[in-house]
Parts: C-alpha cells; structure tokens; sequence
C-alpha cells in the first residue's frame, strides 16, 4: 500500500469515493446506479444531451435499468448525469464504457475510447483510479490508456491507478445482471488490481483478479469468440440440415439431452449485438500484427456472416411454393432489432435481411415493439403494429426476432408463407411455415 492508494482504498470501503462512469448505454448505465444503490455519488457523463435530460429526471431508456430503481438514486443525490468532461477532476475513480466498434475495413475504431481518455487525462490527478471496461483487443490498455494517462507527468502505480475489467453484460437477461456477474479486474500493476478489486466488491457477488490487463482483455474476446464460433458452426449444421431435409431444431433438442460433453447453441439468421459479430475481429486484427492467422474464428465469422443471404432465399423458395417472385412480393419482417425482447439494433442481422430483399425488388416492412421507427443504409422506416400488419395483405412474413409479446397464432392464421429463422413457431404443424431447415418436426416418439 502506498501514500496514494491507501486513502483511496479508505474511500472505497467506506463509500465515500465519487465515481464517474463514462458513457450511458447498455453497459454504464447499469453499472452507475449499481454503484448509486451501494451509497457511493456517482456522476454518468455522456455526449447526448436527451439522454441526460431523461436520466435526470429519473426516466430511463435501458431496460434492465428500471425506472422506480433508477429514480430513487436521482432522488436520494446519488446520481446525476452531465456532459460537463470537467467534473472528473472531482471524481476519485473514472469508468470508461463506451462504444468500440469496428471500421468498415474491420479494424478496431477506438475512438470513443481516446476522446474519453482525453477526457480522463485533462484533469487526472493523483490518486486517482482509472479502468476500462469497453471491449477490445489485448493490449490497448497499457499501449493506448497508460500513454495517454501518464502524458501529463504522473505515473501509473506510483501516482494514479489504470485496470481492465471487460463488461460482461446480457441486455434483457433477467436472471443476471450487474451485481450478480463475476467481475474480471486486471490492473497495470499489483495496487492498480487490488484498488479495482476493491471497488467492485462493493457492488458484485464475486471479484476474479487476473495477472494483468492483456489477460482481463483476452477474456472478453474468449467468451464471445467461443459464442461466436459455436454459433458459427450450428449455423452451418443448419444448412446442411437443409440441403438433408432435416429439421435442426429436433437434432439439437435430442442432442442436448446428452449430460455431458455438449452444449447447445441455436442457429438464427446471423448475429448482432455489441458484442458477438465485432469481437472475434478485434482478435482476428492483433493476431495478424503477429503473424498469426486465425483461419478457425475468421471461417465462423463468414459462415455467420452468409446467414442472411440463406435466410433470403428461404424467402424465394417459400415464395416460388405459391408461385411468386421476390421482386414485387411485399415481405414483412417480425422483429428488426438483434434479440429478443431488447430495442438494440446494432449489427442486428435482420437489417441485412432488409436490404438483400429491398435490392432484390421486395416490398419490405416490419413490426417491432421496441423499434418504432428506424434509419438505415436508406432506409427509413416507420413500424407498424402488430395487430395491423397480420390484417394486411402480405406475400411473405418472415421472423427475425422471436419478442415474447408477439401473437404467434394471429401470424400463422393468416395463412400467408412464413419463413421462421428463430423457431419461434415450434409446435406449429401448418403448411405455411417454412424452418430454417427441413420440413416440420414429426410428433416425437414416445419415450421408453
């Protein structure tokens, strides 16, 4: 323990330490009224001033933040947000957890993460604890953060303490959350991690410190390129089952009674999110600076990546069955965000979906409880409701999103082709409903 870091530890454990939590989202949001409902007085920043309005007037846009919970902190003073960079002078740990997303030659765009540590270095002070929590490749923290941080003459590990501990956040997962998600912490040093350990403590069931920065960041890319490549294969079983006529979700289901030696994953019509299409190349990226070619990760990515097009010509064949064409047919889509029962749209597969058929001459609309209305590559759109969209006359429905609030019965009632990628419509015999793979599944046999 050292002259700075034993007065921070001492405001940790007591509470006492003010937290500025860094970027608003899915991700910060959560983490910052965890840390408001611990006792401790937090600061969110962010760039979006309708965000800030909202959350400080306790309204929240994040669902697994709820509105009673977020209130009660504004109320209490625990929390408020600001745009307002130059508070974090006053703050004794700095959260980092902004966006990291890829550049449309797939390599890393940190930027979000620089202006934020631009932020963080202006007025860094003595004492003070900084981590990251944004995905990204190994590395970035000691080769990106420290310079930035240590550009104003203090040193980290003497002067100010720097950690890596990557978000783990499931957006509409209502078993685990924040205080309940192991929390990795890897810190530049021995007091970094331990003054990190410390403070998450406070807020989560367990803390798992690692050896050092790069092994809390490859952790992060380790579990959602496992996801990732997992989903990869599965998805490419998928259309093999096809080509076999045989229905995929029947042979998961069986395979899955195994107790031992399996895990099940499901096919889709390919994958979104802020986490599971970018990470994997974010690995793929630092591992090529090292001549090393991950043609396993990178093979997953592409079949993953080939998802939409099949889920489209899913959509051909189920139209050529009533003597349709793709150009002309007006397609409906269920669900345009990127899983179920959540409003994120980021990488979400059905947009592609949106846009393969929109080239190919389709009449493309969409039904989203959580999307009314949405910009993308052209396309603005406006949702229309559930109730409405099953009245009208559609050629072709296809689910994209399986959200538990829509009427499943009302689709398959209207008697219109419905390609179904989520097997949302298991338990559903009708003629119209075309898998993702093979044909219906046969009642099972009876179990001996």
């Amino acid at each position: 323990m050292t002259q700075t870091q034993a007065p921070l530890l001492e405001k940790i454990q007591t509470r006492r330490a003010q937290i500025g939590v860094i970027g608003l989202g899915y991700v910060g949001l959560p983490l910052a009224v965890e840390f408001a409902r611990a006792g401790f007085h937090v600061v969110g920043f962010d760039v979006d001033r309708s965000k800030i309005d909202a959350l400080n007037g306790g309204r929240s846009y994040i669902p697994d933040v709820p509105e009673g919970e977020l209130a009660a902190v504004v109320q209490s003073g625990h929390f408020r947000a600001s745009a307002d960079m130059s508070l974090l002078g006053a703050m004794d740990v700095a959260d980092i957890c902004v966006p990291t997303p890829l550049r449309k030659t797939k390599d890393p765009d940190l930027s979000y993460v620089v202006q934020a540590l631009e932020g963080v270095a202006a007025t860094l002070h003595a004492g003070q604890l900084v981590i990251l929590e944004s995905t990204t490749y190994p590395g970035t923290t000691d080769e990106v953060a420290q310079p930035m941080l240590e550009a104003g003459g203090l040193t980290v590990e003497r002067d100010f303490f720097l950690a890596f501990s990557p978000e783990r956040v499931d957006p509409g997962n209502p078993t685990y959350l924040t205080r309940n998600i192991p929390k990795i912490v890897g810190g530049h040093g021995p007091l970094s991690t331990q003054a990190a350990a410390a403070l998450y403590a406070q807020i989560v069931s367990r803390v798992v410190p690692v050896s050092s920065t790069r092994v809390a960041e490859m952790v992060k890319l380790l579990e959602n390129t496992f996801r990732a490549v997992n989903i990869g294969l599965v998805n490419e079983i998928a259309q093999m089952c096809h080509k076999l006529d045989i229905d995929v979700w029947e042979v998961i289901e069986a395979a899955k009674t195994k107790p031992f030696g399996f895990m099940p994953f499901y096919p889709g019509p390919g994958l979104g999110g802020h986490c599971i299409p970018i990470d994997p190349n974010y690995l793929s990226w630092k591992a090529r600076q090292y001549g090393f070619e991950c043609r396993f990760i990178d093979l997953a990515s592409y079949v993953n990546g080939s998802m939409p097009e099949f889920v489209v010509e899913r959509v051909a064949e189920a139209l050529n069955d009533v003597r349709k064409p793709i150009n002309g047919s007006r397609v409906h889509l269920y669900g345009i965000a990127y899983k179920r029962d959540v409003g994120d749209m980021r990488e979400s597969p059905a947009l592609d979906i949106l846009e393969i058929l929109s080239r190919r001459g389709a009449v493309v609309t969409y039904s989203d409880p959580y999307v009314p209305r949405f910009s993308h590559g052209g396309h603005a759109l406006d949702a229309v409701p559930e109730i409405e969209a099953v009245g009208r006359p559609v050629d072709c429905f296809v689910v994209c999103t399986d959200h538990s609030s829509f009427d499943w019965q009302a689709l398959v009632d209207t008697g219109a082709p419905i390609v179904d990628t989520r097997n949302a419509l298991r338990g559903f015999n009708a003629p119209t409903i075309v898998r993702l793979s093979g044909r219906a599944a046969p009642a099972a046999a009876a179990a001996v």
